[in-house]
């Protein structure tokens, strides 16, 4: 507003002007037109004069010719000749008055000539009268032509006079007129001007009280000026065109550390080359304005500060640079933060989890690396997506759950099940924390997802091994209490042969030792599963095996079973037992033409491979090394995907009633686990499964059968037999007298460790069995090789694993007897032991 009145005060001067030099210039006008007038009325009043003038001096001019011819007296020639060239002369002047006007020159032509007939007349008369001929000249002047030309001159001039006069006149009344418009102008003009110097007036009066509030606002201004710079968060410094500190509050003190009387009409420590470049300090200098300029200082105590410097010039009136004005702000501590921040970025780029954000509207705001790893979107794909439809395709029932749960706890964690860029199928340890703003409005969802995929796969075969160990130890307490009830059954069954050698009998008892070798065959099972029942190992061919099952399969198979085989030239020898992996491909391939009702195709492939880390780590059962692979692959009805996981349990079975006893499978895997192997299952229903079984590589040489020894007698050496089972006891002690033993038996470790104590030094053998209520084998084994420490020991159990619990108790244990045992097997062991 202040900056208008100049304005205004300008323009009413220049209109004042212009008005006075309008006034000026119209009196100027209207007075040069008086002035023209007056002239134009003189001009008229002599041209009337002149011609009044002419008339006279005509009359002059003929009066003297008058006097001449009435007297003869030349005296009277003198006026006439003075008249006569005054009238010329008249003429002259009214010819040079009238120069302007053609029309009054024409009529001082017309009275030139009239004039110059007149002076003829009178000068021929003259010239009469000179030479006497008085009556001619009398005659010529009455002949009345003389008074003709003089009314004609009269005429004339009286034509002039009137034009002159009504010239005069209209020139008078026009200086009148003008007279009276240059009283009414120069008054309008009189009148303006003054309203014009009231406004000026007024406009200088307004200017003046403007200024003093503009000032009084200015002085204010300044004061909340001075206030905001000296109260200012930043650091604000105004600067000379040479760099130097004209300015510096309390801000620009506490930052940098100089105080004002320090460092004013000094060069502001920032424009050090070593803290700003050069060129850039010079553009500043120059009047470059700069924003956010981010560099590294030091305080006067040498203490390092991250600035950021804004700077812009300062002008004077003719916009020439005057000074900078720069804003230093102290960001060490968002520098920090900022560093912070990176260093955690780039730890949630480093983290395995998928960390993203997303908005309460589900948009993705973050995606970190690892949720690229994870899903196989790219950053620059998942952004401002939504993340239900990108990671779940449809959004399932489970999504609402934890959104509720955030609703209200502000957190959440569970599992869910996603889809990856690939459309596969992971499973996610997913944990959700709700992102509240300042005023803790929900603002976003931090979501911090692990791929649990694997691990779940692994979970599960691991939760099936252990429900396999589980079911494996209680069918090994069973199968060692059903042991404990066949082995004096087959003992007693191979005395009674000894005993009743008629047909009948022996057909009875072969009947009933064959079905007691059935049940100890089942029982091995049940033990092979559950512990694991080591054989005779030997290094053997697996090609041998296959050629003997396929030979079995084409001879029993239906012929609408087409089989094939593939068989690696050069496939390793592995170190197992022959019958328990001919049963485990048996039960297999039998497994396989029940699911071929129709026919189909049977294969069997075996070759050599190598498990690495890689796969090691996605087979809980797999360590590295390197296999020998048998696979058996049918083409029938495949197994449901519910129950595949089901198919090794013990017992577990979809034949029908009589036809399966669910022991195939199970056996097979504990067999497979036995040998150090493992076994992996794929189906696809209506398509076929395949079996694939993996067995440790050997490189021994496979070696020649051995022909089984003859039954050994006793020499009569003394044998503890110690069992808890009285029929075991009581078995045992009659088969080992049966062939020449004398045997003394305990019903527990404690009973053991007395009758040793009194016989030591004729017991040969002690016969321990492994499992007994109050004192067991282990602690009983001990406790004898402490009484002797060459006692020998055979330990007795249903139980693999008790055979390596007496192996590792010391040199005492001479061998190990599986229950039940055979007559040979156990004279066999007890004449190794005694002879060892």
């Amino acid at each position: 507003m202040l900056r208008s009145v100049p304005k205004r005060l300008t323009a009413g001067f220049f209109v004042v002007l212009a008005f006075a030099l309008g006034n000026a210039a119209i009196s100027y006008r209207s007075t040069q037109k008086l002035i023209t007038n007056e002239q134009a009325i003189a001009h008229s009043h002599q041209v009337i004069a002149e011609l009044e003038t002419t008339l006279s001096k005509l009359k002059d001019a003929e009066t003297g010719q008058r006097g001449y011819l009435l007297t003869s007296d030349t005296q009277y020639l003198a006026p006439y000749v003075l008249a006569r060239t005054q009238t010329q002369e008249q003429l002259a002047k009214l010819k040079q008055l009238t120069t302007d006007s053609p029309k009054q020159q024409q009529q001082i032509a017309r009275l030139e000539q009239a004039m110059s007939a007149k002076f003829a007349e009178l000068e021929r008369t003259i010239d009469l009268e000179q030479k006497n001929q008085f009556d001619t000249a009398r005659a010529i002047v009455l002949s009345g032509r003389g008074k003709q030309l003089m009314e004609d001159i009269r005429q004339i001039v009286g034509e002039m006079e009137k034009s002159e006069r009504l010239r005069l006149q209209l020139r008078a009344q026009q200086s009148q007129n003008g007279f009276r418009n240059e009283i009414v102008t120069s008054s309008v003009a009189t009148l303006l001007n003054v309203g014009l110097l009231v406004l000026l007036y007024y406009l200088i009066h307004r200017y003046i009280q403007q200024r003093q509030h503009a000032e009084e606002s200015l002085r204010k201004a300044n004061q909340t000026l001075e206030t905001l710079i000296q109260s200012s968060p930043l650091g604000i410094v105004a600067l000379t065109p040479s760099g130097k500190v004209s300015l510096w509050n309390p801000a620009a003190e506490r930052i940098m550390g100089w105080s004002r009387r320090e460092i004013v009409n000094q060069c502001l420590p920032i424009f050090d080359s070593q803290h700003l470049d050069r060129q850039l300090g010079d553009r500043i200098l120059q009047g470059e304005a700069m924003s956010g300029i981010e560099l590294s200082s030091y305080k006067q105590d040498g203490q390092a500060i991250a600035i950021s410097l804004s700077t812009a010039p300062l002008r004077d009136a003719s916009n020439q640079i005057n000074g900078i004005m720069a804003v230093i702000a102290d960001i060490s501590d968002r520098y920090a933060a900022e560093q912070t921040i990176r260093e955690q970025a780039a730890l949630l780029d480093i983290a395995t989890d998928a960390i993203f954000v997303q908005d309460l509207e589900n948009r993705i705001s973050f995606w970190n690396k690892g949720a690229e790893r994870l899903y196989g979107w790219q950053a620059r794909e998942a952004l401002g997506k939504n993340a239900d439809e990108l990671l779940h395709g449809e959004p399932p029932l489970e999504i609402v759950v934890p959104q509720e749960k955030l609703n209200t706890d502000g957190e959440w964690q569970g599992e869910l099940r996603q889809v990856d860029k690939n459309g596969k199928q992971i499973i996610v340890a997913s944990r959700w924390t709700l992102v509240r703003d300042a005023q803790g409005n929900p603002k976003s969802i931090l979501v911090v997802n692990t791929g649990i995929t694997e691990k779940k796969r692994l979970e599960a075969q691991l939760l099936r091994v252990q429900r396999m160990e589980s079911i494996g130890t209680l069918a090994g307490g069973i199968a060692h209490d059903l042991n404990n009830v066949l082995t004096p059954i087959l003992m007693s069954v191979q005395l009674l042969q000894m005993k009743f050698s008629d047909t009948q009998s022996q057909h009875l008892l072969n009947s009933l030792e064959s079905n007691v070798k059935r049940g100890a065959a089942l029982v091995k099972q049940v033990l092979s599963f559950a512990r694991g029942f080591e054989g005779d190992r030997v290094t053997l061919q697996v090609k041998h095996l296959i050629s003997e099952i396929v030979h079995l399969i084409k001879e029993t198979f239906p012929k609408s079973i087409e089989v094939v085989t593939d068989i690696s030239p050069h496939l390793w020898t592995i170190f197992g037992d022959a019958t328990q992996l001919h049963q485990v491909l048996m039960n297999l391939v039998v497994n396989a033409r029940d699911a071929m009702p129709k026919g189909g195709t049977l294969s069997i492939q075996a070759e050599n491979t190598i498990i690495d880390d890689h796969y090691a780590q996605m087979n809980v059962e797999a360590a590295v090394g390197c296999y020998v692979a048998i696979a058996v692959t049918d083409t029938g009805i495949g197994i449901p995907p519910e129950i595949i996981e089901r198919i090794f349990e013990p017992f577990f079975t979809t034949k029908e009633v009589g036809k399966g006893t669910g022991l195939g499978l199970a056996t097979a895997l504990g067999i497979v686990k036995n040998h150090g192997g493992f076994v992996n299952v794929y189906s696809e229903v209506s398509k076929g499964t395949k079996f694939s079984i993996y067995l440790p590589a050997s490189k021994a040489t496979e070696p020649q059968p051995t022909k089984d020894s003859e039954l050994l007698l006793g020499n009569g050496e003394l044998i503890l037999v110690v069992d808890d089972e009285t029929s075991i006891r009581e078995a045992t002690k009659l088969s080992l007298e049966a062939y020449n033993y004398r045997v003394i038996t305990a019903s527990d470790g404690a009973k053991a460790l007395t009758i040793y104590a009194k016989y030591q030094d004729e017991i040969a053998v002690v016969l321990l069995d492994m499992m007994m209520p109050s004192m067991d084998g282990t602690l009983t084994i001990v406790t004898l090789q402490k009484m002797n420490p060459v006692v020998k020991i055979i330990a007795i159990s249903g139980l693999s694993s008790n055979e390596k619990i007496a192996a590792k108790t010391g040199l005492g244990v001479q061998a190990f007897l599986p229950k039940p045992c055979t007559a040979k097997d156990l004279l066999e062991t007890l004449h190794y032991a005694i002879k060892k």
